[in-house]
Parts: C-alpha cells; structure tokens; sequence
C-alpha cells in the first residue's frame, strides 16, 4: 500500500510539473504522508525541502524563498500562516493542501486537496533510475545566530548514512539496539534532519512505523501503550515532558528504547526514564551531518557494572558510526588528551555531511576549514574513546580568562529540588569580561519557594567537593514560567541573551 501511494503521489508530482530538480516544500506533522514524500519527491529526481514551522514566520518566508520552492504542500494546521505568506512567495506556482478535517473548506487559492491529487492521478510505473549524487533534501537550521542556514543531502549520501545507522543500531543488542520485531515512533520531527534518519531506517528493515502526527503527549503515551511501540527518539525537552505526564504511571514503559539527541541527556533526566523502565542512550548529530554521527554504546566489560556507572556512559554521545571520522581538538589543532579534563572542538568528516551551505560560500568556508566540518561542540574523551559534550563554543562563558561550561552548570542546578528546567548564559561584566546568568523554570508547586540564595546554596556543594569552581556561580538567578526553545527543542540562548542584556 505504501508503495502504491509513492508510485501515484509520484505521477500527481508529474502532472504537477515536477521536474528533475525542481524543489518541493513540505508544511507537515508527523504521518504517513510525509514518508511518502520521503521516497516520491527525490524519487521523481526532485528536491524534497522539509520546512520547519517552529520558526518563526519571517524565518519559514525565508527559508522558502531561498530554497526557491516551486510546490508548496501543507497541512491545514498552516493554513493560516501560509495564506498571510503566499503573496510573498514569487517562486510557488502551486499549493496542495493536505486536509485531516474533511469539514474545513479549501480556500480558492489551493490549487488541490493532497488526496484527491493522488485519486486522480496516475500511478508511474516506476520511481526514475538517476545519478546518486542527485541532490534529494534540502533543510534549514534553526537559526539560533542569524538567519537560517541551509544543508543539503544526496541520494548517496541519505543511502550510505540509512546503512551507517543500520548498522551501528544492530550492534547495540540489550542496551537499545533494533531488529525486525521493533515497533516505531518517531518523536524527533519529520522536517527536522529526517527525523535523524530513522523511518529510512525503518522502512529499510520493514518495522512496523506509527506516526504521531502533532505532538500531544497524552496521545503519545497511549499509543506508546495502544501500539506496543518499543523504539524511539528525542531531544530531552519532549522526554521530560513525556515524563510529566500524569498518565505516566498507567503505561508500562519497559520494551521502550529511546535514543535521547539534540542536547546533552542529564544523567538525573536518564535516571528519572530508567526508573519508570524505558532504556534511554545517548546520541549525537547536527543538521550539518544529516545528521547522527555518534550513539552510545556499552563495551561488553561495561554491562556488569552498577546501573549508576553504566548510566554516566549512556548519557554520553558514544562511538562513531561506521564511516564516520571524528576528532577532538585543542586551540593548537593537537587532539586533545584522552582525560575527561582536556576540552577541544569536535571536528568530523563523513561521507553524508553537507558539502556547504545551500548558497552561502563564505559560512561554507567556515564550516569546512582545513577539511574538516567544524561542529561548534566543545568536548572532553575518556579513556575508552567515549566523547562528552561539555558545551556549546558560542555558549562557552569567558570570564576572568577561565572558561565556565554553562551545561554543566544546567546539569547541576536541575539536580535541585523543585527545578524543572534550566539554561545558564553569560551576560556582559566589566570587570570580568563575562559572568553566569541562571534562567530557571520550577516545578508545579514550588514556584513560590525557589531563590537564589536556595540554587546558590545547592550549588555551593559542588564546590565543596571539588567538582565546581567558586567563580562559576551564578551571580543571579532569574525564575520564569517557560524557557524558550529553538524549533529543534533545545533552549534558544540568543534569544535569552537579548532578554537578560539589560542585566549587565
């Protein structure tokens, strides 16, 4: 059934037009029209671009003008953002609508109803043979700094990451690998980076797939129950609020795996998972890599230790795929020691990262200095080779000539009763260059009892023991409803340091 819709969403793409080359734009929740979109448009030799409606609206008109877009497909939830957008978009010559409420009336400027185009079109006998190295996706970064960037993929290079993943994930065995029998759900949105690759992965191996459609987190865990389902992935943000969730406690969670990206899984976070029985394991990727490039992995002398050893390395990024070349290094291009202690920059090269971004040559150069694609991540290695992200460089805080790692500050501070989130930036000083700002979010209940004086106190342990350094506290805290995220789920930092500038 899959395949027939392919084949006839592939002949309406025809009639439509579509051409070898020519950039269609997907608006869409997770579903099962999306993977057909995966496999018809850059199996018509066309270029899927996977739109990203958690930006803001300037940022979506943008995208879609500099992708030059010639098809626009969107659900109807984004009806009302793309009639405001349409006139503004010269390069759309037709929108196709994609309705889950037959009773919403179809505005005049929609050219067709997605499933009456494919009733009405005829199936192509076959998806066209082309060069690998035809490009198939087209993507935008979140753009926490700047606009948007874009990164595109070839069929090569999709295919060849598609087998990397395959791989790597079957080798992981107990400790949340995959096979036939798995049941999956994305959780990571389709627009975002192929939802890591995983339903090319999945459709592969022929899995089982459910999709979730727009994130309800109530829904989510009835049909974690409703279908068995026993693999997925996500960033920490949706985790949490997975947990949270008081429905929680009604669903057995024990066949779940879910590998936890996008930003560093906490090992509080990873404990509070296993707890209720889900095996969690961290992973690591950009939207510059296509992107995983990392999934934790337990050696086997590992599998005999505490759960609380095992969990300070299921939290880490892990190993590299296969094919795919990693090193951390100094300021000096040295790598760094394998130590815990040494920090550097996480350069990489594999055959599926973005050779550039889409029409930007001077920020490609800057990505691919001498060779290699620069990730921004600032990390640590142990003595096993395992990596530890221990920052972002931009989000690294320079005061005093020492460096403060605002995640590990993050991790510490959700360790204090009452705190659901936390971001830490650091904001202007004149004496210091810069200091730590702590934004924290609390939980229900204890928003009235959190103080700074209370994070300060949590935090003054740490240091005691030698794990914090006294000139890395928080010089203050400021308690708020909601911290911000970026469409990627993770804190929108250049948001936060616009907000809290008037704190300098």
């Amino acid at each position: 059934d899959l395949h027939q819709r392919i084949l006839k969403l592939a002949g309406a793409l025809l009639n439509g037009q579509v051409k070898p080359g020519t950039h269609v734009g997907v608006i869409e929740w997770d579903s099962h029209r999306y993977l057909e979109m995966y496999f018809a448009i850059a199996g018509m030799g066309a270029v899927m671009h996977c739109v990203n409606p958690g930006l803001a609206a300037e940022a979506v008109l943008y995208t879609i003008n500099h992708a030059e877009d010639e098809i626009l497909i969107f659900h109807q939830d984004f009806i009302p953002l793309v009639e405001k957008m349409r006139l503004s978009l010269p390069t759309v010559k037709r929108f196709i609508l994609i309705k889950d409420d037959l009773s919403i009336p179809v505005p005049s400027w929609v050219n067709e109803e997605y499933e009456e185009w494919l009733v009405s079109a005829a199936p192509v006998l076959d998806l066209q043979d082309m060069d690998e190295n035809s490009l198939a996706t087209l993507s935008y970064t979140t753009g926490t700094t700047g606009k948007p960037k874009g990164v595109f993929f070839s069929q090569r290079q999709i295919t060849l990451q598609t087998l990397s993943d395959s791989i790597a994930l079957s080798a992981l065995g107990s400790y949340g690998g995959i096979n036939k029998h798995d049941i999956y759900m994305p959780l990571t949105p389709m627009y975002h980076g192929h939802a890591w690759g995983m339903p090319y992965v999945a459709t592969l191996w022929g899995i089982k797939q459910v999709f979730p459609g727009k994130y309800n987190y109530q829904r989510i865990l009835g049909l974690i129950q409703k279908e068995h389902i026993t693999f997925s992935h996500c960033v920490p943000v949706i985790l949490k609020m997975i947990l949270d969730r008081p429905e929680i406690n009604t669903v057995d969670l024990r066949d779940w795996k879910v590998i936890v990206g996008g930003s560093t899984l906490s090992e509080s976070l990873a404990s509070e998972a296993r707890a209720k029985g889900i095996k969690v394991f961290g992973g690591y990727g950009l939207s510059e890599t296509c992107p995983v490039l990392t999934i934790a992995n337990l050696k086997p002398f590992m599998e005999t230790w505490e759960d609380e050893k095992q969990l300070s390395w299921l939290t880490r990024p892990g190993f590299s795929l296969p094919l795919v070349y990693i090193k951390v290094v100094n300021e000096d291009g040295q790598e760094v020691k394998a130590d815990l202690k040494e920090t550097g920059e996480i350069l990489v090269r594999t055959p599926w990262c973005t050779p550039a971004y889409y029409k930007e040559n001077v920020l490609s150069d800057e990505l691919w200095s001498d060779g290699w694609l620069h990730t921004g991540d600032v990390a640590t290695v142990d003595a096993y080779g395992y990596i530890k992200i221990v920052d972002r460089l931009k989000d690294v805080i320079k005061s005093g000539g020492e460096w403060i790692v605002s995640l590990e500050l993050e991790k510490l501070i959700l360790q204090c009763d009452g705190v659901a989130d936390a971001a830490v930036i650091g904001i202007p000083h004149e004496k210091w260059g810069e200091r730590p700002l702590a934004i924290i979010k609390a939980r229900p209940g204890y928003e009235d009892n959190l103080t700074h004086e209370i994070i300060k106190a949590h935090l003054k342990k740490y240091v005691e023991a030698g794990l914090l350094a006294a000139w890395a506290l928080p010089d203050s805290c400021e308690f708020v409803k909601e911290i911000p995220l970026t469409g990627a789920g993770k804190h929108n930092k250049k948001l936060l340091r616009e907000k809290y500038l008037f704190r300098a």
